[in-house]
């Protein structure tokens, strides 16, 4: 079985800042919504890097990626001529190594396998269309924009240069390493061209590099092997900072080491601090959401992208009411851009703050964070934000005052719903009308629940009781004003949302699973809420769907309308399994790995098709789904906690181990230097029969572990 194609099947590597799609080939030809290109910064500093042979593309053979920075591509050449002049096919190898590090590198190396001479050419074709990513995505079209030039700075390196209407310079600066020659082409793109003279068994090998370049600013100079050795170093250091899981089957380890892999490869330079993007090629940012959520989800591997995300989202937390950016006092982000359109405000992104749950999902990281690491000076560090974000939620959250926090969108430029569903027709009715005025998602009010309880603690664990005790009795009223608004009776379920005239929005979504994961929803609706996440209509054998068959909006082919999403369905199978569900746990866990085992590289993309599964069959991908993305690369390891039951209590010394089941893809696996507080736990589980078994391997310092 197989993936169809899509965004999945392009050749993806990212390092720091930098990022590039490209063919498998490693070309990158840019078509409208293809996402090809060599991007910084939000702009893309190359479209078009083709490679031929004689006038001719080569042929691919195979493609390799090395490491999520590193891809080794294969070729044989379609025909080239003899020392005579006669035409001879695939009689050159040509080995393309691409790197990313401070720059883009390209080292090819070309081999003669033929027993006579050949004389041929190689070209590299260059142009540079320093397009927006907004432009790219297709979500801007502008009409005329300035001019990309391009020209020699010397004989072995050439230039594109744009000013933007930002009147910021940016620039493409090739380097040809000898004995290639760079020259300028005739329609403003370039060529670089390496004569090949090959006597048999001969090879010859050449290199050139791309920097992306802001107001001229260039980076130190490093070789190939200089530059991968310093990502590799890094990559080092990421790995060395998880929880390491080993001893599980091969599937489940190729699923959580691409898993881990990727989540690193997104960690993205910000002011002095990283940050999460969201996903490659459309997300390469910072998205408040996404950050906190899978900054949440890989707390069992490693605390550090929850620290980073909390630190850089309280810095650009919201001071003034801007309707422009959809902007209050105490809101958390939603999406900061850093090209052209963003800085010439043509767009709001500087950032925009048009999120509604971005702010209580601040403060749910917040308090899990301190759970896991009992981190005080961070915690007291992000007291006047936290204090901030709780002020949003109960003043421009609840605007009408009626206990629930809504959006409304202000901004002429900016989204219509301002949920994690955020697509224009995501919120519906029943009957399939768009629910209208302002939206209080069902979601929502979970988080909302979540953040006060889990403020709670940490309030009275930094000498706050009374509030403490009044955020408590906040949660308490709202969990019980939540059971009776949104509950439907006759659809065993909860609401996706009020509309602005406080009407449900009765569809049947996944929404309410997220619910059952903040542990507002009343125990005797527990089992209910369940059965209709995974019945036929919203279980595609996949996952659950986030929109029922059976509502005349769904369409599995969608983006929000009946497509399964690997982070929705880990929260919401961590939800089963904080419910006391653990049969509905493993059904969601089941799918979503067996899933993964039937993407490329183990890899979970963003969505994907919401086609009921067929025996013998893959998923239906979802054409321009991020892959890699970063909740969905993270939700194996929110799943893996569910199942096995491990939650932290650092601030009391304590790990508890309840009910550990492992997922049905695997009979043994350990996790070695889990950190807790100050310690590290190392934990080994063994499944016989239908029981797992949980083995403490070492008595950490400072911390008890309970196995219940």
């Amino acid at each position: 079985m197989s993936v169809g194609a899509g965004i999945g099947d392009l050749l993806v590597l990212k390092e720091g800042g930098l990022f590039i799609c490209a063919r498998r080939d490693g070309d990158i030809r840019a078509s409208p919504g293809s996402g090809e290109g060599f991007y910084s910064s939000d702009t893309r500093y190359l479209s078009e890097l083709s490679l031929t042979i004689g006038g001719c593309s080569p042929a691919l053979l195979s493609t390799m990626t090395q490491s999520p920075y590193e891809a080794v591509v294969n070729l044989a050449n379609a025909a080239v001529n003899e020392d005579g002049g006669s035409p001879l096919p695939m009689v050159l190898s040509i080995r393309r190594m691409i790197l990313l590090g401070d720059r883009l590198y390209q080292r090819i190396l070309i081999k003669n396998h033929s027993g006579t001479r050949v004389i041929t050419e190689m070209e590299i074709k260059l142009e540079a269309d320093f397009a927006d990513m907004f432009e790219v995505r297709g979500a801007y079209e502008r009409g005329l924009r300035a001019p990309t030039h391009a020209y020699n700075s010397s004989a072995n390196e050439i230039s594109f240069i744009y000013f933007g209407e930002d009147k910021i310079r940016r620039e493409t600066i090739v380097e040809v390493i000898p004995p290639g020659r760079a020259g300028k082409d005739s329609v403003d793109g370039a060529r670089l061209r390496w004569a090949v003279e090959l006597e048999p068994l001969q090879s010859i090998e050449a290199e050139f590099t791309v920097e992306p370049s802001l107001e001229g600013e260039r980076a130190q100079h490093h070789s190939y092997q200089s530059a991968r050795e310093v990502v590799a170093s890094k990559s080092r250091e990421w790995l060395s900072s998880c929880t390491r899981i080993d001893r599980g089957s091969a599937g489940l380890q190729s699923i959580l080491a691409t898993g881990v892999n990727d989540v690193g490869a997104l960690i993205t330079p910000i002011g002095d601090g990283e940050i999460i993007a969201a996903g490659i090629p459309w997300y390469v940012a910072s998205f408040g959401r996404d950050a906190l959520l899978t900054s949440l989800e890989m707390l069992v591997l490693t605390p550090e992208p929850a620290r980073q995300s909390l630190v850089h989202l309280a810095r650009m937390q919201a001071q003034t009411d801007d309707p422009y950016r959809d902007a209050e006092p105490g809101k958390i982000l939603h999406e900061l851009r850093h090209g052209e359109l963003a800085h010439s405000g043509t767009i709001p992104h500087s950032p925009y703050y048009g999120t509604v749950d971005a702010t209580p999902l601040f403060l749910m990281l917040a308090s899990a964070y301190w759970r896991w690491t009992a981190d005080r000076d961070t915690m007291k560090e992000l007291e006047p934000a936290l204090d901030a974000a709780l002020q949003w939620i109960d003043v421009y959250g609840d605007r009408d005052g009626d206990g629930f926090v809504e959006y409304l969108s202000r901004s002429p430029s900016g989204l219509q719903n301002h949920g994690w569903k955020d697509s224009q027709q995501s919120i519906m009715h029943a009957d399939g009308s768009p629910a209208e005025g302002s939206i209080a998602l069902v979601e929502v009010q979970g988080y909302v629940y979540m953040a006060k309880r889990g403020m709670a603690d940490l309030y009275r664990a930094l000498g706050r009781p009374g509030r403490a005790a009044s955020l408590e009795a906040e949660a308490g009223e709202l969990r019980e004003a939540f059971n009776e608004v949104f509950w439907m009776p006759e659809e065993d379920t909860f609401a996706l949302a009020l509309d602005g005239r406080k009407r449900q929005v009765r569809s049947i979504t996944s929404n309410p699973g997220h619910c059952l994961y903040c542990g507002i929803v009343d125990a005797d609706r527990v089992q209910s809420v369940a059965h209709r996440l995974l019945d036929r209509e919203m279980f595609s054998g996949w996952g659950v769907r986030t929109l029922s068959s059976r509502s005349p909006a769904y369409n599995p082919m969608s983006y929000h309308n009946g497509s399964v999403w690997p982070h929705d369905n880990a929260i919401i199978a961590a939800g089963f399994k904080r419910c006391g569900l653990p049969k509905e746990t493993q059904t969601v866990a089941t799918a979503l790995f067996e899933a993964a085992l039937e993407s490329p590289d183990s890899r979970l993309p963003e969505l994907f098709c919401g086609f009921d599964r067929e025996e013998g069959r893959a998923y239906v991908q979802y054409p321009v789904a991020c892959s890699p993305q970063a909740w969905a690369a993270a939700a194996p390891f929110l799943i893996l906690q569910a199942l096995l039951g491990i939650s932290a209590e650092a601030p009391a010394e304590l790990l508890t181990v309840q009910e550990p089941a492992l997922p049905d893809v695997t009979d043994h696996l350990r996790l070695d230097d889990m950190r807790v507080g100050d310690s590290h736990v190392s934990l080994d589980f063994a499944k016989t029969d239908s029981t797992t078994a949980c083995t403490l391997l070492e008595q950490p310092e400072h911390i008890r572990v309970s196995i219940e």
